[in-house]
């Protein structure tokens, strides 16, 4: 069953207000009058208690909708930031990867220049050698 409007219930509160008075009009000499009278009492206070549940409802939910997109905001900054933090702990682990990876360049570096003057040795024996007769034959020429 569906709610009935604000002005459904103003209108049927209208209708027990103007029932009160004509039973209170009418009524010269009933001892029915409290009975009627207690009961158009009650149900305009539960007429008044529904009015004011549904003004909370609606300022519920007017606060909920002027709020939502405040609170998406909010939500996206607080994804911005948690992925910031990620990215920049990421570039941090690949900043210390690469000095890592230089070191390790810098080491095979000096391995290859030792191992060239390894291999350099002997040939720069065999030239010297080479080179030590020709300079005697020369100088006997």
């Amino acid at each position: 069953m569906p709610e009935p409007s604000g002005r459904d219930l103003l209108a049927e509160w209208r209708k027990l207000m103007d029932s009160v008075v004509s039973s209170a009009t009418s009524a010269a000499g009933r001892s029915e009058l409290p009975r009627d009278l207690l009961r158009a009492m009650q149900r305009q206070l539960e007429l008044v208690q529904e009015l004011i549940e549904r003004e909370r409802g609606l300022q519920s939910d007017l606060a909920g909708r002027l709020l939502a997109p405040v609170d998406a905001a909010f939500d996206l900054l607080e994804e911005t930031s948690a992925t910031l933090r990620r990215q920049a702990e990421a570039v941090e682990s690949a900043g210390r990867a690469l000095q890592e990876t230089a070191g390790l360049m810098k080491g095979q570096a000096e391995l290859f220049e030792k191992t060239l003057g390894t291999l350099r040795r002997p040939t720069k024996l065999a030239k010297d050698a080479m080179a030590g007769g020709r300079s005697s034959k020369k100088s006997a020429d």
